[in-house]
């Protein structure tokens, strides 16, 4: 295994820190971006880049030498009525990213999408889909993630819907949607993210929920 230099956006939320744990104890060196005051909310061992995940001009200059860019931001629990924060926040800090990436020389992006079509949720796919439009665009080799939703503490609740996907998933007509839409832990996640900074591919590779789900352990 080829050790990278990994530049992570969104390293101090939810997916963010267990991910940088890993890689580092993987023997990979990162470089991790936060907003003044949350430095501290990043696992020990990476080095912090201060900078507004908003603004590539206060980041652009402190990749290198990272040869892999991870970008993980985005509004916390993602909901209907947040239309504006995800126009706001995600939108602006993936294509803000697409442009440092180019510009800085990255290897390779990692793009945390989501998994579309789906019955809701309208506003945070079309800025994921824009986003995604942009990595195809930019040249960049990239693996683009599409989960769902990530089981893991404080995201408990879909447990219930258990059932319901086992249903979904042996009946003809709903069989796609459930493997699509279907429920990823927040450990497969992280190895599925883990997998794509080790992962030599160039051009675009796409891993929704059936590739999370195989990922392995890593």
């Amino acid at each position: 295994m080829m050790k990278r230099c990994v530049f992570v956006a969104g390293g101090t939320g939810y997916l963010g820190r267990p991910l940088i744990e890993r890689l580092l104890r993987r023997g990979h060196e990162v470089r991790a971006l936060a907003r003044a005051g949350s430095e501290r909310r990043l696992p020990v061992g990476c080095q912090v880049i201060a900078g507004n995940a908003l603004d590539p001009n206060s980041y652009v200059g402190e990749i290198a030498p990272a040869d892999v860019f991870i970008q993980l931001v985005g509004v916390a629990h993602p909901s209907p009525a947040k239309r504006e924060q995800f126009r706001q926040v995600d939108r602006t800090a993936g294509l803000s990213a697409v442009k440092a990436a180019i510009k800085s020389g990255v290897r390779h992006f990692v793009y945390l999408s989501v998994a579309y079509p789906a019955p809701v949720m309208k506003a945070y796919i079309e800025v994921r889909a824009e986003c995604e439009a942009a990595i195809r665009d930019s040249g960049l080799n990239a693996t683009i993630l599409r989960p769902w939703y990530v089981l893991g503490p404080g995201h408990r609740w879909p447990y219930l819907l258990v059932p319901a996907y086992w249903l979904m998933g042996r009946l003809p007509a709903t069989r796609d949607a459930a493997l699509r839409l279907g429920l990823v832990t927040l450990q497969q996640m992280v190895n599925a993210l883990v997998t794509s900074v080790e992962d030599d591919r160039s051009g675009i590779k796409i891993m929704g929920v059936p590739e999370i789900h195989a990922a392995g352990s890593v």
